[in-house]
């Protein structure tokens, strides 16, 4: 029989449910376009090898959720930040925690590794950018620059320089041993979510929810040019290998771009969705998306893609293209970078270090890298992709073949490069909400030691400090009593963190109570859910708990789950508002739905009995999740343990 023809230009390769709670990362491995990482919020990081079902390695000791993960150039090593600004890295051939690293005090929106020597750089929520001697488990400089938080972060090639984008709209470029910046690139006007270093000459690509691309030189330092009309939010963009042109991602699209002059070669379908990450393998390009708890993986043959401007389908653009081209296109605009000869030496130390937070592992550190672990949960396949380190060479099977295409032709993936894509990912700002509620909280409760006492809205903790979280961490052999002065110096330290803590809750505060006003409850909560800042949930929520009438069953589908979180925080107030909650849930609809879900089905079509009977179910499930931790919360002791017990009697209907 003799084989079909194939000529699909993209193709969806396969979907996996990665996580058992929502996917909230991933990554894939730039060298082999064949190793995905994926964090979530059930606190995991797990490995996977693209096209394959099983899980290959899952790695613990994150004690809230993954909000960013990094591989490294050879794919042996992962650092993963999570949403309480703790940062791991783990060693993956010896399938071990490498380091913990403590110090930012809010998400870890972003980071990277070091091309050539033991460094990783990280960005967050709090607005700083950290370096990180990965092998002395020290921070090496703290970057200051930035408004907002810090979404992508890239080392440059030659591994001098290190390019920052954020959500004040603008990107900067740092000199790593000057430590200082270099450049700050305005122009967006959104939120700046994606920078990518062209592989071989000195220019940046940056990527913004204002629907631009921009394009900057870094020899001039301003910009080349700006390719606008994006069909929605640019989050993801990768360079080819030659630098021949820019891919972007887009929401139901691959899209080829050049920018001397700024113009689009190509536009492939793939109805991929929000694409999060984008590597290049055997003339394949490969796009990762996730939804909810899965990971879905595409291909596109870039054989079947038109990379340069030298070659058109229309002749009179065609024409038009070559006019504008190079004498010589293969000789470059612009300076090259100038790459180390070997991989053994590293970036010079910054020894003008005044913000260095270097410092011996703490004993909380140490716990906690006892109790990260490496689970192998596929041997066979770890073996085949993670060689000894001492192996002679790293050529696993998964770098040689390309993936295969359906034999079937679909139209539907077939490439069009004459029809824009409709604006399909229109990324509305979160709205800012505000119940008319109490003031921020102050716990009494100090923060455990491994987690920054100065916390962010996003990082959905409530705020809590005392004059001793900013003084450093160093035990003095003879006590001395700090003069007034260094102690208001200390202080002053975290006054600009705390500026933008509070700046941020106050507008989440402000949306909350504008939809408030309206009346509508269930909007109001809605809207604070979708902020994702437990915070201003928990107002909201004391504020609904004084008057049980505002509670109908369409707002328990909506606060249940957010109560689950509420009853696993460390912090007293948390706890307290979700036992409230569900206390006053299960007081008020729990015989409700039982009786709703025991009752024998209807005759004839009844919607609205339909409608609450999908509540009740939902609710119900909801409720036996939540079950299983109120019984194990129900033997602590203290006051806690008592509401527990009287909750594990209020759901004993439940069984």
């Amino acid at each position: 029989m003799a084989t079909p023809v194939v000529t699909k230009t993209a193709w969806k390769l396969q979907e996996i449910v990665a996580h058992a709670s929502n996917v909230s990362s991933l990554v894939l491995g730039k060298a082999s376009g064949r190793l995905l990482a994926t964090g979530g919020d059930d606190c995991r990081v797990n490995l996977w090898s693209i096209n394959k079902p099983n899980c290959i390695m899952s790695l613990t000791g994150h004690t809230s959720p993954v909000e960013s993960v990094r591989l490294n150039t050879p794919e042996e090593l992962i650092v993963a930040g999570s949403q309480s600004g703790s940062i791991r890295v783990w060693d993956l051939e010896a399938a071990k925690i490498l380091r913990t690293l403590m110090g930012h005090k809010a998400n870890i929106c972003s980071l990277d590794f070091h091309p050539y020597g033991e460094f990783v750089a990280s960005g967050s929520q709090d607005t700083n950018i950290k370096l990180w001697d990965i092998r002395r488990k020290g921070c090496v400089f703290r970057y200051r620059g930035h408004s907002q938080a810090v979404r992508c972060l890239r080392f440059s090639p030659d591994g001098k320089w290190l390019a920052s984008a954020a959500d004040d709209h603008t990107v900067k470029l740092w000199d790593l041993t000057a430590g200082k910046m270099m450049s700050e690139f305005p122009g967006h006007t959104g939120p700046v979510n994606v920078v990518e270093f062209h592989p071989n000459e000195y220019l940046l690509a940056s990527g913004s929810s204002d629907r631009t691309i921009r394009f900057w030189d870094l020899e001039k330092f301003q910009v080349v040019s700006c390719i606008e009309g994006e069909p929605g939010p640019v989050r993801s963009v990768l360079f080819n290998p030659d630098g021949c042109c820019l891919y972007s991602g887009c929401q139901d699209s691959l899209r080829v771009y050049g920018w001397e002059p700024e113009r689009c070669f190509d536009v492939v379908l793939v109805n991929w969705g929000k694409v999060a990450d984008l590597a290049i393998c055997n003339d394949q390009l490969i796009g990762v998306a996730f939804s909810q708890s899965n990971v879905s993986s595409y291909v596109v043959d870039l054989t079947r893609v038109t990379r340069t401007g030298t070659v058109a389908q229309d002749p009179v653009q065609d024409s038009r293209n070559l006019t504008q081209q190079l004498p010589n296109p293969s000789i470059p605009l612009r300076r090259i970078y100038e790459r180390p000869s070997t991989t053994c030496s590293k970036p010079q130390r910054v020894k003008h270090n005044s913000e260095s937070e270097r410092r011996s592992p703490s004993s909380e550190e140490e716990r906690e890298e006892r109790e990260s672990q490496a689970e192998i949960q596929n041997a066979e396949d770890y073996n085949e992709i993670f060689q000894p380190k001492n192996s002679i060479s790293r050529t696993p099977p998964r770098r040689s073949e390309p993936f295969p295409a359906p034999p079937e032709d679909d139209t539907a993936t077939a490439k069009e490069a004459s029809k824009p894509s409709p604006p399909m990912d229109v990324q509305v700002p979160v709205p800012n909400l505000e119940v008319p509620s109490r003031p921020p909280v102050i716990t009494p409760t100090p923060a455990p030691k491994s987690e920054p006492a100065i916390i962010p809205a996003t990082r959905n903790e409530p705020i809590g400090l005392k004059a001793s979280d900013f003084l450093p961490a160093v035990k003095i052999p003879q006590q001395a009593e700090l003069v007034d002065e260094d102690a208001m110096s200390q202080i002053r330290k975290g006054h600009d963190t705390m500026c933008v803590v509070l700046t941020s809750r106050h507008k989440n505060l402000d949306t909350v109570r504008a939809v408030w006003t309206t009346g509508d409850i269930k909007t109001s909560v809605d809207s604070a859910v979708a902020i994702n800042d437990l915070s201003v949930v928990v107002d909201l929520l004391n504020i609904v708990n004084q008057k049980a009438s505002l509670w109908k069953l369409d707002l328990c589908t909506t606060v249940l789950p957010q109560i689950e979180k509420l009853l696993q925080s460390k912090y007293e107030s948390y706890v307290q508002t979700g036992c409230t909650s569900l206390k006053l849930i299960l007081q008020r609809f729990l015989p409700l739905i039982t009786d709703i879900l025991a009752a024998p089905p209807s005759v004839g079509v009844d919607i609205s009995r339909e409608e609450r009977l999908h509540k009740c179910r939902l609710c119900y499930k909801q409720l036996k999740s939540i079950s299983g931790l109120v019984k194990t919360k129900s033997s602590l002791s203290g006051r806690h343990g008592s509401a527990f017990r009287e909750l594990h009697l209020l759901m004993a209907s439940l069984d």
